[in-house]
């Protein structure tokens, strides 16, 4: 089966030179203005040609231009579905949310799913949950049930953003590339260790965190669920003692740098895909670093329009894939 994608991680490896590198993100960190930086990314390629683009135009040209590349290489794209579902899942939260307001899209949707956002929106307000894939049948009608009752949309997130990530964890426990399983585990560790925090500090109680909290292989969420209840040390004691136990740090610094490690330990993790000839694996890195880059852009960017210090942008900015 690698032989399938020998022609793709060719068109990869020349792509990958086009990626910015520590290099180029000192530079846009070097920038002078937010103005200055979007001039030099359209320098460097990015956007579709528009003259004086937003930031979030920029950003969802990238994005489009990666899945249209990969969609031109990838035979069977489905091979690729788990970095798709959170989207997929999002979606369905907008769908739930405008069927139970009997509200029109107001640009709640988002591109690069496996589902259409159309056929999402049609299955809820119809109540057709047989239209949709499986796993969403149940968590869709949960969704809107408690949605439509009670207006909680809290609740409604939570149900939706537990389907997504045992979804995710299915579709790693699946995969046949060990890049996909290592991916699919991360996200969905990171994601439970990000919701017991939040869940923490504003005192949800331990039913609460059971419905959240995702099982995964490297987490035992059981623990994580009980530490989270008795409090941010708690949290982190029980973080020292799994594979986990290097962000505990970070977390007690902040959300914002437990999200850097997690992001920054992936594309470490995902960096010996440059010397792969075959498979899956090199095309599911690139994927990964362009996100990974889409982000600090943004960061950046979002920095820069703020008026934020260079240096506490600095600190949020991710390492680079190249």
């Amino acid at each position: 089966m690698s032989e399938l994608y020998t022609y793709a991680v060719a068109r990869i490896r020349a792509k990958e030179l086009l990626l910015l590198n520590a290099q180029a993100i000192e530079q846009l960190l070097g920038a002078k203005s937010y103005q200055e930086c979007i001039h030099l990314l359209q320098d460097k390629g990015w956007g579709n040609g528009e003259a004086e683009p937003s930031a979030e135009q920029l950003l969802a040209a990238e994005r489009e231009k990666t899945w249209a590349l990969i969609a031109e290489l990838v035979p069977d794209m489905s091979a690729l579905d788990v970095f798709l579902y959170a989207n997929d899942y999002h979606n369905l939260k907008a769908a739930v949310k405008l069927a139970c307001t009997s509200s029109e899209d107001f640009g709640l949707f988002i591109s690069q799913g496996t589902v259409s956002p159309k056929l999402l929106l049609e299955a809820v307000r119809s109540k057709e949950y047989g239209l949709l894939p499986d796993a969403m049948r149940a968590p869709a009608e949960e969704a809107y049930s408690v949605l439509s009752r009670t207006r909680d949309g809290q609740m409604c997130d939570v149900i939706i953003d537990r389907a997504a990530l045992d979804a995710i964890h299915q579709a790693g426990t699946t995969a046949k590339s060990k890049l996909l399983q290592r991916y699919a585990e991360l996200t969905v560790a990171a994601a439970d260790i990000k919701i017991a925090v939040r869940a923490c500090r504003t005192g949800k109680p331990l039913d609460f965190l059971k419905t959240a909290l995702a099982p995964c292989d490297t987490l035992n969420v059981g623990r994580l669920a009980k530490a989270a209840t008795e409090g941010q040390d708690a949290i982190c004691d029980y973080l020292a003692t799994t594979d986990y136990a290097a962000a505990v740090d970070a977390l007690r610094q902040s959300p914002s740098a437990f999200e850097r490690w997690c992001d920054n330990l992936l594309i470490h993790e995902i960096r010996p895909q440059q010397y792969e000839a075959f498979g899956i694996g090199p095309l599911a890195a690139y994927i990964l670093g362009r996100e990974n880059e889409i982000k600090t852009v943004r960061i950046i960017l979002s920095g820069k329009l703020n008026d934020l210090p260079e240096q506490s942008i600095r600190e949020r900015v991710r390492d680079m894939y190249v």
